[in-house]
């Protein structure tokens, strides 16, 4: 029943428990709720998708995960790949984005889900440290950075280049808008002052409620609706008609390029030539449609940076007829008003220009209705990787935390038991319009520092949302987006940590070059950030199979200490010319086999007067069939060279194989030795030597 129904556990519940969770579930609540808009912004949806991403996978998480204290909800990380991810197929806050996003966050939960129930969460293990401080510092930046463009007050352009992206905000830093740069600083200010205070104190709640107040009272937003004729100057007219035009031409080619490949894809399943053929044309029209959609999103981009750039003056003509001149000059005919007007977009056909700063809006009342979502099968192969590293960099994120926090309050953690939790959270979610969840560090690290007994904390925080969701969502309309831009890239940036890639370059600089290689490739890959883990862990593969092919191998001798080292490596002199002494530190399979052979025939060629190589195997911890048949082969080729194949220290298990399969009896009981000390003594009173040790006492004390 504990495992069927981990949430058992809570049981009997105190009245202290409840005192407690209470508190802590209240406390994270003030924390959850701008956090989830804030992530759900960075997510490309609209705001509300965080709060409803704040509601039903919380309590399924709280529920049928191993920690207690362990909050699930939206995460930045997640939220960022979530989006980098969708933008080739979707238009950020397009209908057809929020069902993409829905649609990966099942799929992100039913790969956690699988993982979990066959018990693989060891995979996780293919993510080294330095590939995922690498990483996490990458998309941090990535995360952070992206939102330098709410803070400015200036557009974003979304392309195949983050890095391009991110310079052309730069670049338009000059057209700062003030209001929304006060804002920003502000709320850091503030958040930062109330967090160095206390960190009891709900700074971030405090802030949204203060700004919001300020932006309502000050009419911060300023926005007016207008027609294309309205604009006095034709060329900016002409530019705002030809960016519309290629807006709606943009999004019908994303529908058709879905379009024309799930029907090459239904084709393709009925497996007959001629539809074979038929879907080859469909899919090469998609080609041609996704080069022609590249071109002119990037047309746009640019029409969008330079329209933004562009202040209008509002005047009324004798009518009192609103018109928006973009030059210096102003028909006397005109009265001309104190306001300036800047670019915020088009919406059915009409131009939407603004005075004043971002807000969120509106935000829909009511709690999110059930429903399937929508899987677009052509689209889940695409997008398979990337929920496949969400999946893992999710789940590692979650156990991390949970581990973290077990360590102060002795709870056992079971890493299956989390996948499970957190798959069927993402499972469940996706079915109530959520997007990927996972566990958040900020929001756990709050409830166990208040003192959360048992998830029932992270079931009230939910129940906040479902508060705000019903009856407060009219009042966070002037919330500026600036402020949530600020949350943001306060909760990314303290993610981000160098020593423990200076601390690796100690001690395995090959690991701590790819940690490094990872956080570059991660930034130059961006949007499409998953490349950048994956590069990672295949470069961390590729190191592990070498040093698996090729590991420690070396003929030893005696040190002036009396201990055995590498004659090579400290320049020692052999110890005879009759024998070999070779260590070999690493397990012996198909993998090394050739490498193993190389060491021993090498050994041969440079002492050819060697009447016998031993082996110290402390170092090999197993063997394989390929190993046990390539010593056969070993002993049979020294033979009829007259050299005598000896080994020493082999474990148990080795011993063991050797014996079953009859090797032992073959090349000789009396050829295998329990230690190297032993093995040496025999050979120097049979051999002769030429370098005794100096102190056996060293020696032995080595054994």
């Amino acid at each position: 029943m504990y495992t069927l129904l981990p949430f058992l556990r809570w049981f009997p519940i105190t009245q202290d428990k409840i005192r407690a969770d209470l508190l802590a579930g209240i406390t994270v609540a003030l924390i959850l709720v701008p956090q989830s808009m804030a992530y759900a912004q960075l997510a490309g949806l609209p705001v509300v998708y965080g709060l409803y991403a704040s509601f039903v996978p919380v309590i399924i998480a709280s529920l049928w995960g191993s920690s207690s204290q362990l909050h699930t909800g939206p995460v930045a990380m997640l939220s960022l790949m979530s989006a980098a991810a969708l933008i080739p197929f979707a238009t950020p806050g397009s209908a057809s984005f929020i069902e993409l996003s829905i649609m990966l966050a099942l799929m992100v939960g039913v790969l956690r889900l699988a993982l979990g129930i066959f018990k693989l969460g060891s995979i996780v293990n293919m993510l080294s440290s330095p590939v995922i401080v690498g990483f996490t510092n990458a998309a941090a930046l990535i995360i952070g950075l992206s939102q330098l463009s709410k803070i400015i007050g200036v557009p974003f352009p979304r392309t195949e280049s983050y890095l391009a992206d991110l310079w052309r905000v730069v670049e338009q830093v000059p057209q700062i808008h003030i209001s929304t740069f006060i804002f920003a600083v502000t709320a850091w200010i503030l958040i930062s002052g109330l967090r160095r205070v206390s960190s009891a104190i709900p700074g971030v709640l405090i802030v949204v409620v203060l700004t919001t107040l300020v932006s309502s009272i000050i009419g911060y937003e300023k926005k007016v609706t207008i027609d294309v004729s309205q604009i006095y100057e034709s060329e900016t007219a002409e530019l705002l008609e030809r960016y519309n035009t290629t807006e709606q031409r943009i999004a019908t080619l994303i529908t058709e390029i879905a379009e024309l490949k799930r029907s090459a894809e239904a084709l393709e399943k009925r497996d007959e030539a001629h539809d074979f053929e038929h879907a080859a044309k469909l899919l090469a029209s998609a080609a041609v449609a996704n080069h022609e959609l590249k071109i002119l999103k990037k047309e746009n981009t640019r029409r969008r940076i330079e329209i933004h750039s562009i202040t209008f003056t509002s005047a009324l003509d004798d009518r009192q007829q609103l018109m928006m001149f973009s030059g210096d000059t102003i028909s006397d005919n005109y009265q001309v008003e104190d306001d300036r007007w800047r670019f915020a977009g088009i919406q059915d056909h009409q131009i939407i220009l603004s005075a004043g700063g971002s807000v969120v809006g509106v935000i829909p009342e009511g709690l999110p209705s059930f429903q399937t979502p929508t899987v677009q099968w052509d689209l889940v192969l695409a997008l398979l990787p990337a929920a496949l590293v969400m999946a893992l960099i999710g789940f590692m994120e979650a156990t991390s935390i949970s581990k973290a926090i077990a360590s102060s309050t002795g709870e056992r953690v079971d890493a299956s038991k989390e996948l499970v939790g957190q798959g069927l959270a993402n499972i469940a979610g996706s079915f109530f319009g959520s997007f990927t969840v996972s566990g958040s560090f900020s929001r756990s690290a709050v409830a166990a520092k208040i003192g959360a007994k048992t998830g029932l904390f992270a079931i009230i925080s939910a129940t906040a949302v479902v508060l705000v969701l019903l009856f407060f969502t009219p009042y966070l309309y002037h919330l500026p987006q600036a402020v949530l831009a600020v949350i943001v890239m306060m909760a990314v940036f303290s993610l981000i940590r160098i020593k423990p890639l200076t601390q690796a370059w100690k001690v395995d600089r090959v690991g701590a070059v790819i940690g490094i290689v990872t956080f570059i490739a991660t930034l130059i890959m961006a949007p499409s950030i998953a490349n950048g883990i994956l590069l990672g862990v295949a470069l961390t593969v590729i190191h592990y199979l070498i040093r698996t092919m090729k590991p420690r191998a070396e003929i030893v001798s005696y040190k002036p200490d009396g201990t055995l080292g590498g004659i090579a490596s400290h320049n020692l002199t052999p110890i005879s010319d009759q024998f070999v002494p070779v260590r070999f530190d690493g397990s012996l399979t198909f993998a090394n086999v050739a490498y193993f052979e190389d060491i021993i025939l090498k050994a041969l060629r440079k002492f050819p007067d060697a009447k016998a190589i031993v082996m110290i195997g402390s170092g090999i911890n197993e063997m394989d069939a390929s190993g046990e048949e390539k010593i056969r082969e070993l002993n049979i080729r020294l033979a009829e060279l007259g050299v005598k194949l000896m080994f020493s220290g082999l474990k148990h298990q080795v011993m063991k194989l050797l014996d079953v399969s009859g090797l032992v009896e073959e090349i000789g009981k009396d050829r295998f030795f329990s230690d190297k000390k032993t093995a040496l003594k025999v050979l120097i009173e049979q051999y002769g030597t030429s370098n005794t040790p100096k102190n056996d006492d060293a020696e032995a004390g080595k054994q």
